[in-house]
């Protein structure tokens, strides 16, 4: 098992090749969080996610024979490109297998590193099974994420950058998908600072980490924003290691996954994918627990689709009452439509959306459905422009 002098040996392997990230405090952060939070941007790698530490580690340690076989990884997400492109800076030829559902933008992506994709599968496991025949068929050297310890070791360096940036941090929490980033971080931190706890968080739809060190049977599955952590088999290594240094693994909701990336985006102005966010979504979910605390958490990877952070952010618009959704039905007359509009200006609504259905949504034929879309500042204000319009006769339903 991986040990600090290994997380050491990691750091200095990868000095100039994976950046040393930087550390930051967000007051904002720490205001909805009720405790001080240390965030460090591992999201701001090269590949925009911490995964490059332990490719990068695991490559620089092949020796000529290996070098010269290549490598090949099965990977969907950050790890494909971690290892295509730390092979491609070690002039190693690499291969990538991808399932076929893989998004072309990650395909693109993984290939613009250097690496030659193949897409094979329709999950995961059967794209690993084909990464290690063509391993055995043509004597490539298989990366795997997180079940190798030093991938383990070379994951262990961010804990070491951490704690040296922020020495004041007392506790840590990291996102849990296989376990190489905690098993690694934890080796590191049990000898530098003996007794700090350290956390796992998993997504509730994924907690397979949690269930085996609770020796039951591992049930996952379910749509997540936080895919970069939604694993089924955790790595044995990294669980012998967790089990041993005594981690604790938390599990936190969907919905938690989403206010932490939108308190990212808004409040400290970083962009997180729903795994990078589990280790604040996991402060936000458990205030007693790390109330009076100096946490230092991970955004271990910002690679979130454009069109989920638009929905996770408009999402939380509404649950906070910045978006106001108001649907009723108006009578089929004119001005009726106009008066409406006032009533949501003189209050100081910005109608964003308007939705006017006349033939088929509206109850009766002389009355029409309408949904507006209000922006507000906060939920008072939604609540007066309410008032007005039902001062109106309107009758409102929100939602």
């Amino acid at each position: 098992m991986p040990t600090l002098a290994d997380v050491r040996a990691a750091a200095a392997r990868i000095q100039g090749v994976v950046r040393h990230t930087p550390t930051i405090e967000s007051p904002a952060v720490n205001a909805e969080c009720g405790t001080r939070v240390f965030l460090k941007l591992d999201n701001l790698q090269a590949t925009g996610a911490f995964k490059e530490r332990g490719a990068a580690n695991r490559i620089a340690g092949l020796n000529a024979r290996e070098r010269s076989a290549g490598v090949i990884a099965m990977s969907a997400g950050n790890h494909a490109q971690a290892v295509a492109r730390h092979a491609t800076l070690a002039q190693i030829k690499s291969t990538i297998v991808m399932p076929r559902f893989t998004p072309s933008t990650k395909v693109v992506r993984t290939e613009t590193f250097g690496a030659n994709v193949v897409l094979h599968g329709e999950t995961l496991a059967e794209a690993a099974a084909h990464a290690h025949e063509l391993a055995l068929r043509h004597g490539y050297i298989f990366i795997h994420p997180y079940d190798d310890p030093a991938v383990i070791a070379g994951q262990g360096t961010l804990a070491l950058e951490l704690l040296d940036d922020a020495p004041e941090i007392d506790t840590l929490i990291l996102p849990v998908g296989g376990g190489g980033l905690l098993a690694g971080c934890a080796a590191a931190a049990a000898e530098l600072r003996p007794g700090m706890p350290v956390y796992g968080v998993e997504v509730e739809g994924y907690p397979a980490m949690a269930q085996r060190l609770a020796g039951k049977p591992v049930s996952v599955g379910g749509p997540t924003v936080a895919e970069g952590i939604a694993v089924r088999d955790v790595g044995e290594t990294p669980l012998a290691m967790i089990r041993a240094l005594g981690c604790e693994v938390l599990v936190v909701s969907e919905l938690m996954v989403e206010q932490a990336i939108a308190l990212l985006a808004e409040g400290a102005k970083v962009v997180a994918e729903g795994a990078g966010a589990a280790g604040l979504a996991a402060v936000l979910a458990y205030p007693e627990r790390f109330a009076g605390r100096v946490v230092g958490t991970p955004v271990c990877g910002g690679n979130i689709d454009a069109r989920t952070l638009s929905n996770v952010l408009l999402r939380q618009l509404l649950r906070d009452g910045r978006i106001l959704r108001l649907r009723f039905d108006i009578p089929d007359r004119p001005g009726v439509l106009a008066d409406i509009a006032t009533r949501v200006s003189a209050a100081g609504g910005n109608v964003i959306e308007v939705q006017h259905q006349q033939l088929f949504g509206a109850p009766t034929a002389q009355s029409t459905e309408l949904l507006l879309m209000i922006e507000v500042r906060d939920r008072a204000q939604g609540n007066a422009i309410v008032a007005a319009l039902e001062a109106g006769d309107y009758v409102v339903r929100r939602g």
